[in-house]
């Protein structure tokens, strides 16, 4: 349908958790000498200013980044994170902030490779924009879906892939699982990493139930609700579900996630951290 544009939601709650998550899934992989792939199936624009019309109109980021950027608690990761933005600002206050492309480019390697899918015109010719410079990241206009399943299993046999469809179509969240399940099929050490959005509760159950009768192991779901669940209000949740996840993952994100429910969430807020399937 190609009408989502991400830079309407840039920097809100959902960011934030989906982007603290792959930051620290990339940390992990660069302790390690041997390359690896990142797979990024929706990619969006990459980078977002602040005073851009879309991002103004909605003003999400003061739900979220705005929120965190004089963050003064003692959550390593969350620190961590917030850092990781303002490295990305020429000056002390919030200008810009970063989609996942760009958040993965700062922790990618000489030796790694990045994969950028977009099909949105206006959003494929900034993302050229903004990944442009470095061989080793590769833009394409093509769908993410099937483009994640041509790449696996990458060559350097280490990868991480996000998947963050718009879910514009309800049939993206029975495609996400199909598509992760298949390529769980042909690369299963790979780090799978799918973001969802919790606008009715009982299609994140029905998600989590069939990654649970999937036959895959080891996998684990990090949420955070900014309100309690509602059928009036739209997205009120959102979070990831984790294949084969670092191993630090879990107990980092038992720290983050109440942290963030104080900074971020009303007072209906609330966390998962779990492990959906064991190793």
């Amino acid at each position: 349908m190609l009408s989502y544009r991400h830079s309407f939601h840039a920097g809100n709650p959902a960011d934030v958790v989906k982007h603290l998550v792959l930051a620290q899934t990339l940390q992990h992989m660069i302790k390690k000498d041997k390359p690896f792939d990142y797979i990024d199936t929706h990619s969006g624009a990459g980078f977002f200013a602040i005073d851009n019309a879309d991002m103004q109109k909605t003003q999400e980021f003061n739900d979220g980044i705005a929120k965190l950027w004089q963050y003064q608690g003692d959550v390593d990761a969350l620190a961590d994170y917030v850092a990781l933005i303002k490295g990305m600002n020429e000056s002390a206050q919030l200008r810009h902030y970063p989609g996942s492309p760009k958040v993965a480019e700062h922790y990618l390697r000489k030796q790694d490779k990045g994969w950028f899918f977009e099909l949105h015109p206006q959003d494929l010719k900034l993302l050229q924009k903004n990944m442009a410079g470095k061989r080793s990241l590769r833009v394409k206009d093509e769908n993410g879906f099937k483009g994640l399943l041509a790449l696996v299993p990458p060559l350097s046999r280490r990868a991480c892939v996000l998947m963050d469809p718009p879910y514009e179509v309800k049939s993206d969240y029975d495609k996400a699982v199909d598509t992760f399940i298949k390529a769980h099929q042909r690369f299963s050490t790979g780090t799978y990493l799918l973001w969802y959005p919790v606008v009715d509760r009982s299609r994140i159950e029905r998600l989590e139930q069939r990654f649970i009768d999937s036959g895959i192991r080891n996998i684990q779901l990090f949420e955070l609700a900014t309100q309690g669940d509602s059928e009036e209000r739209g997205m009120t949740a959102s979070g990831i579900i984790a294949i084969n996840p670092p191993y630090t993952l879990k107990a980092t994100m038992q720290q983050v996630l109440p942290e963030l429910v104080k900074v971020l969430s009303e007072q209906d807020g609330f966390y998962r951290c779990e492990q959906l399937v064991d190793e």
